[in-house]
Order: C-alpha cells, then sequence, then structure tokens
C-alpha cells in the first residue's frame, strides 16, 4: 500500500473559558503546561514524532500568544516546501464571519487542501495531553478503506454520559454517535465500557470536502462533533480507532496505558500537572524515544542554594533560594526567596516569590510578584477577598503583576 499524502489541521482557536483566568490573555491551546511547554506543544509533538510534517494551525480568539510560541518555538527552516508549521487566523473567504464551528474553520480553509492535494486529512484538536503515533491511525483508517476515521478511548460506562459515545460493530464501524447519551451503548465484548470520541479525526478528502460542502448549505452548528459525524454515520463509512491500541515507543511500565486529559478545567489542568510528578508519574515526560518538543531557552541551568526541594519539576533559568519546594512544577525563570514555601502548585515562567511567602494549591501564571510574606492556600476565606479561588480550593493568579502583589517589594 502506498504511503498516503497527509495533510494535518490542526484547530487552536479554542476560548477555554472553563479555564479562566490562564486564558484571560490567550487561547486554550496557548496556556503554558508543564514548566516548559504550551498546551499545543503535545498535539504538534506527536504529528512531528509520526513524521507528518505538513502542518496548519488554524487559530482565532486571542491568538497573539499562540503565534509569537509557534514563530519562536516551532519555526522551520522552508527548504522542503511540503515541511511546514504555518498558522491560518481566519480568512472571511465565505462572508464577513469568524469561524462558527470546527467544521466551519476547515470550511474557510478549503483552498488549502486543494492546493496542497493530499491524500487524507487529519484534523485533530489543540487542547489534549497525551501521546499519539497517528501513522497507526492513518493505518487503520486506510486498512477499513474509511471515509473518516475517529479516535476514540474506552471510558467506564458510568461515566460515559459526560462524552461523546461512538457504537460500533465487531470491525470497528460506528453505528451510531451520541452526544451525552443517558443510556451510552458499550463496546463490543466488554459490558463495562463505552468507546468516547477524542475529537481527533483523519478524513479521506473527497469525503471531507463533500461533507463539509454540504453542511455549509444547512443551518446547523458546523461542529465535527455535533453535526459532520453524526451525519456521516448513515453512509457507513465511519470508524473507531480504539487509542488504547496506540504504540508509544518509550513508554515506562508504571506510566498509566493510553494516558489522555482533556485540561478543560482548572482543577483538571492542576490535577494532570501533579500526574508529572512523583518517582512513577502517570505521565513520564522523560521519553527520549516520543519527546514532547520544546522551544531552545538561551539562559542557565536551575539554581539550588540551599532549602529543602521534594518532588518538583524546576525549568531551567530558575533560581531557588534557601527555600522549600514540594510536589510543584516551577517554568522558567522562577525566582523563589529566602524562607518561601510552595507545595503542591504550579508556578509559571518569570515569576519571583517574595521571602516568606507560602503558597499550597496555587496556580500562579507567567509575569507575577508575589509579594514578601504572601498567604495563597492557607485561609480559603482570605483568598476568596483577594485572589480567584476555584470551588475546590485552587487559588488562581493571572498572567502578569497586579497592584495588590506589589506591596512590600522592598523586602525582596
Amino acid at each position: 500500500m502506498k504511503e498516503a499524502r497527509v495533510l494535518g489541521m490542526i484547530i487552536a482557536g479554542g476560548r477555554g473559558e472553563r479555564l479562566h483566568p490562564l486564558t484571560r490573555e490567550r487561547s486554550k491551546p496557548a496556556v503554558p503546561f508543564g514548566g516548559r511547554h504550551r498546551i499545543i506543544d503535545f498535539v504538534l509533538s506527536n504529528f512531528v514524532n509520526s513524521v507528518l510534517l505538513s502542518i496548519y494551525v488554524l487559530v482565532q480568539y486571542k491568538s497573539q500568544s499562540m503565534i509569537e510560541h509557534l514563530r519562536l518555538a516551532w519555526r522551520t527552516g522552508g527548504l522542503v516546501p511540503d515541511h511546514f508549521i504555518t498558522v491560518v487566523p481566519p480568512q472571511m473567504r465565505f462572508g464577513e464571519s469568524w469561524y462558527r464551528g470546527t467544521a466551519d474553520a476547515v470550511l474557510q480553509n478549503v483552498n488549502l487542501i486543494d492546493d496542497y492535494g493530499p491524500d487524507l486529512v487529519a484534523v485533530f484538536g489543540a487542547d489534549h495531553i497525551y501521546r499519539m503515533d497517528i501513522k497507526q491511525m492513518i493505518a487503520f483508517h486506510q486498512e477499513r478503506r474509511a471515509s473518516v476515521t475517529v479516535a476514540a478511548r474506552p471510558v467506564p460506562i458510568g461515566e460515559a454520559s459526560s462524552f461523546g459515545i461512538l457504537a460500533v460493530d465487531a470491525d470497528g464501524r460506528v453505528v451510531s454517535f451520541e452526544e451525552k447519551p443517558a443510556r451510552p451503548r458499550p463496546m463490543p465484548g466488554n459490558p463495562h465500557r463505552a468507546y468516547a470520541s477524542m475529537g481527533n479525526y483523519v478524513f479521506s478528502r473527497q469525503a471531507l470536502l463533500d461533507t463539509l460542502l454540504a453542511d455549509a448549505r444547512r443551518s446547523t452548528d458546523h461542529d465535527f462533533g455535533r453535526t459532520i459525524i453524526p451525519e456521516l454515520v448513515a453512509a457507513g463509512g465511519v470508524f473507531a480507532y480504539d487509542f488504547q491500541t496506540n504504540e508509544i515507543p518509550g513508554v515506562k511500565p508504571y506510566e498509566e496505558p493510553a494516558y489522555w486529559r482533556d485540561v478543560g478545567t482548572l482543577e483538571a489542568y492542576w490535577q494532570s500537572h501533579m500526574d508529572l510528578l512523583g518517582e512513577s508519574p502517570r505521565f513520564d515526560l522523560d521519553n527520549r524515544h516520543w519527546p514532547i518538543r520544546v522551544g531552545r531557552y538561551n539562559g542557565p541551568p536551575a539554581r539550588i542554594i540551599g532549602g529543602e526541594v521534594d518532588n518538583a519539576h524546576i525549568a531551567e533559568g530558575s533560581l531557588v533560594k534557601r527555600a522549600t519546594i514540594r510536589n510543584s512544577i516551577l517554568g522558567r525563570g522562577v525566582w523563589v526567596n529566602e524562607g518561601a514555601v510552595i507545595e503542591d502548585s504550579i508556578v509559571m515562567d518569570n515569576t519571583t516569590v517574595g521571602k516568606g511567602a507560602r503558597l499550597r494549591r496555587a496556580i500562579v501564571d507567567r509575569f507575577n510578584i508575589i509579594a514578601a510574606d504572601a498567604d495563597m492556600g492557607w485561609d480559603p476565606a482570605a483568598d476568596r477577598r483577594r485572589y480567584h479561588v476555584e470551588p475546590s480550593g485552587l487559588v488562581v493568579i493571572p498572567r502578569g503583576g497586579r497592584r495588590e502583589f506589589l506591596s512590600g517589594l522592598e523586602d525582596f
């Protein structure tokens, strides 16, 4: 079987309203993750590691942070015409409107598909944490002669009502697709689990173009999950690819099999960071065979001068000076001063934590100054008066300095 010509189209315009205030000034896929990355780096790494190197990134909502990140961290030399990662803002080729849904985002850029001339188009989301060899999904798609293949992961039947659920036959052909069904249909041979759509699709080119044009003529949500896939099921060409069968080199025995997280809420975002920690993390970023790629940092390595550091990720350029760090992730260029205590927290790039400050179950966005002796996560009532506090008790500080954090600078 000849190797297919594949074009990647990554949908990266999500507003991420449930991640506010981290999305106050950026789209969800541009939110920093894991000390060195942005969320979008995971899907881009999956494409590049799968040697799928022709990629358009469709952006929309507050896209400048994303554009700058891709320019600095994912620039390509352009020596080979088919190797590119190109940002595509809304072009408004079909009227004076922004992207009205995921399907409309691809439709508005159908000229890019025509110009590239692919056999297959891989339409993937940009806001999940996972590893995936996309070539294995493509092989499955070609073997089944599918019109569209949907990446699916098994979920417990008791949780399935929270997802878009694919009912399949013994060959993996999708026979129905329901969004958050009251009575989910289980997987064949396993009454305890159901297939949940991951929002990642491989389309045969003509099938994609035909369905996009037909959808554009009607009043719909113009969304792959809500309208396109359910309507294609009746034609019989939709198949579900079991994500658990995807094999990634270098995965450790202690890691959670087929790890995948939607970090769409602050609690899920925080918990997925905690999954990176420990001697046996659920998702180990140390995988040289399938790295999550990141841009270069022109700075020194992390420095630790005294203090206590236990179970922490500390990125380049950071300085910990006679402070205590436990079960936490620090981004690049974070300075932690004497007597500070950081526990179960995420502190992003270029933040300074003042002397004696205490942070527990906190998410601190980039470019902040935490005043000396500030407390976060210790007194819920006091936290709610000053900060954004989630129902779970997480304290979240948005990007950049605010006036209330600037008091006590003389104590640094």
